[in-house]
């Protein structure tokens, strides 16, 4: 007689579908599929109820058709998902599954009764930690070659007991697969992780780069516009006075406030920029550019800075010339550039005012702006009036970076 082995006796890995929605449902291993699950437990009721005999309604015929049915429910059970199973009911169930197809083995005269033996085995390994699950498979085994091995029942003649000592096999195919899983399951515990940070990463990235972006719009947008706009008010007051000379004096220093703006407009998209800058010869141009010829003093060995120092610095530098050129105008600016091992610090101070000043009121975020760039650096600025020396009067800002 030919003995029918599984194949496999617990669950079976399939070759992905094609065009299936690559994601896994909530709670399932990719690779899984429980169709196949449930057509292998189906394939085997289907045998057994084909091949299994006697089947009947009375005497030994109902006796196996009873034990066929509880086997056959013992073997549909593998498909109910496992969060669905109290561990104290999943053992109850297999034990008893195993029991019920050792007397199956008992009281039926031929057929494949041993093969739900086989895939109840393989399933104890995957539901089961592995302690119990050992446990349970010799018990398979030993109950199994007993029936067999002691003619306890009709049974088929033609069973060698080995055959009973092998149904316990599967429980380390069982094994195996509950460990892939459990493997499977941790790496993708560990993907949802790493893109969880990843995608909060990239929200944090996001902000600095907002923030960062405020900044710009602020120092290049803020102060210019504001003196436009108050020279502005200023020649529409005056029109109605008849001043056409006051009238032009504040549509002129409107077109001056313009030309600076689109000065400090350049310098922005440059720092915009991702290609590095040289600090020295950019810093340089820009003070050149701002009306102070020859105020920038270099101390210490010039080295290359960071592309993100280089931008900072200069936003940094920006704000306090222009600053001193509304707050104090007319005032000589002093800008020192200082290399040191462990810092570069930029210091700026302008002396007071030689001309009138227009009132005005600032955004107030000049100062924020500075500290929010130093602080992304690791450094310190301060910013406060000179009150002693030839520029006492005036206004210093100093920045130190670190490196």
């Amino acid at each position: 007689m030919r003995y029918l082995l599984p194949v496999s006796a617990t669950e079976s890995i399939p070759p992905p579908t094609p065009g299936a929605d690559p994601r896994p449902a909530p709670g399932r291993v990719p690779g899984q599929d429980p169709r196949v699950q449930w057509g292998l437990s189906l394939a085997v009721v289907v045998v057994g109820a084909l091949t299994i005999r006697p089947m009947g309604l009375g005497g030994q015929g109902l006796a196996v058709a009873v034990l066929f049915v509880l086997n056959s429910a013992a073997l549909l059970a593998r498909g109910v998902p496992e969060h669905r199973v109290p561990p104290r009911v999943a053992l109850a169930w297999l034990t008893s599954g195993i029991v019920a197809a050792a007397a199956l083995l008992g009281a039926s005269d031929s057929g494949t009764g041993y093969l739900f033996a086989y895939f109840v085995a393989g399933h104890i390994g995957y539901r089961l930690e592995t302690g119990r699950a050992l446990t349970l498979a010799v018990t398979c085994s030993l109950l199994c070659a007993g029936v067999l091995y002691f003619h306890l029942g009709p049974g088929d003649p033609e069973l060698p007991w080995v055959l009973g000592l092998t149904t316990g096999v599967p429980v380390v195919v069982g094994i195996l697969n509950r460990t892939q899983r459990q493997a499977v399951r941790s790496a993708l515990s560990a993907a949802e992780s790493a893109e969880r940070a990843a995608r909060a990463e990239a929200r944090t990235a996001v902000l600095t780069e907002r923030g960062r972006i405020a900044r710009d719009v602020h120092d290049v947008l803020a102060h210019s516009l504001a003196g436009i706009n108050m020279q502005l008010e200023l020649a529409d007051a005056l029109l109605d006075t008849g001043d056409l000379e006051k009238v032009r004096e504040a549509t002129t220093k409107a077109h001056g406030l313009v030309k600076e703006s689109l000065k400090q407009a350049q310098w922005t998209v440059h720092a915009l920029r991702e290609d590095a800058l040289p600090l020295l010869e950019s810093l340089t141009a820009m003070v050149e550019s701002s009306g102070h010829r020859d105020a920038l003093t270099v101390t210490g060995t010039v080295r290359e800075v960071p592309a993100q120092v280089t931008q900072n610095l200069l936003r940094i530098a920006q704000e306090a010339l222009t600053n001193a050129a509304r707050h104090a105008p007319g005032g000589k600016a002093e800008v020192e550039l200082t290399f040191t091992a462990a810092s570069i610090t930029l210091r700026i101070r302008n002396r007071p005012a030689t001309r009138a000043v227009t009132p005005g009121a600032g955004s107030g975020m000049g100062l924020i702006g500075m500290r929010e760039r130093v602080a992304l650096l690791g450094g310190s600025v301060s910013a406060g009036p000179v009150t002693e020396g030839p520029d006492q009067g005036g206004w210093q800002v100093e920045t130190v970076i670190p490196g």
